[in-house]
């Protein structure tokens, strides 16, 4: 005769609703959903359900783990600090540490902020009669504590109007990228955990008598400034 099929229970985190099975949730005997499981007076929603006061969309992790014994996260996961808190707080010590071998950041990383300004314009076709073809930017400035930037850039970064005279812990408003694209940088900083907090813009309003060489009026009519403050915490 076949074994019965394990029992089913229902679960309510933070509203959302999770199904797995009684063994599932004992598989960590010290874990607080075994806890739960073992305790008749853990709080229960109006439908019986074993209610978890904490994040219901993390929780799927928790129980990913449960089942499996395992972490799989989605290659875009970015929420490792908060699924670190969620395991601590269920008394999984093996999922807090393989959050932490998940986790693509390094610990103890420095915090701190970078600015990236540019200056650029539009390019334009002939006297200024076609399309807009291209953005142009001439030169993107990279300004923050000098270890934070070399850390970001790498070899992309160009520090030879500001160079090194071995000063600790020094700041720049003088390094730029050996690159002109924008997007390039952004991604560069997302990667090492740092957000955009603010940024500004504005026109440079250059006249006629202030163009040089190559440049058209219709192009420095456009010229304008730019820049974008990335912190990480």
């Amino acid at each position: 005769m076949a074994d019965a099929p394990p029992e089913v229970l229902e679960l309510n985190v933070g509203g959302v609703h999770y199904a797995t099975t009684r063994d599932t949730l004992l598989r960590e005997p010290d874990s607080l959903p075994a806890a739960a499981l073992r305790d008749p007076d853990h709080p229960r929603d109006a439908r019986g359900r074993i209610f978890f006061d904490r994040d219901g969309v993390l929780f799927r992790y928790v129980l990913d783990y449960l089942r499996d014994g395992g972490l799989v996260l989605p290659e875009c996961f970015r929420e490792h600090k908060r699924l670190s808190r969620e395991a601590k707080h269920y008394r999984l010590v093996g999922l807090e540490h393989a959050v932490r071998e998940a986790d693509p950041r390094p610990p103890n990383r420095e915090r701190g902020c970078i600015t990236v300004g540019y200056r650029g314009s539009f390019a334009f076709g002939r006297d200024g009669l076609a399309d807009v073809k291209f953005r142009k930017l001439s030169r993107i400035l990279v300004c923050g504590k000098v270890t934070l930037c070399r850390d970001v850039f790498g070899e992309t970064l160009n520090e030879s109007r500001d160079p090194d005279h071995g000063l600790a812990d020094r700041y720049t408003s003088r390094f730029f990228l050996k690159h002109s694209f924008i997007e390039q940088a952004f991604d560069m900083l997302q990667e090492q955990g740092f957000k955009l907090t603010a940024s500004c813009g504005s026109g440079t309003a250059g006249g006629a008598a202030e163009l040089k060489p190559g440049v058209d009026s219709e192009e420095n009519r456009w010229n304008h400034y730019n820049e974008f403050v990335f912190v990480r915490e």
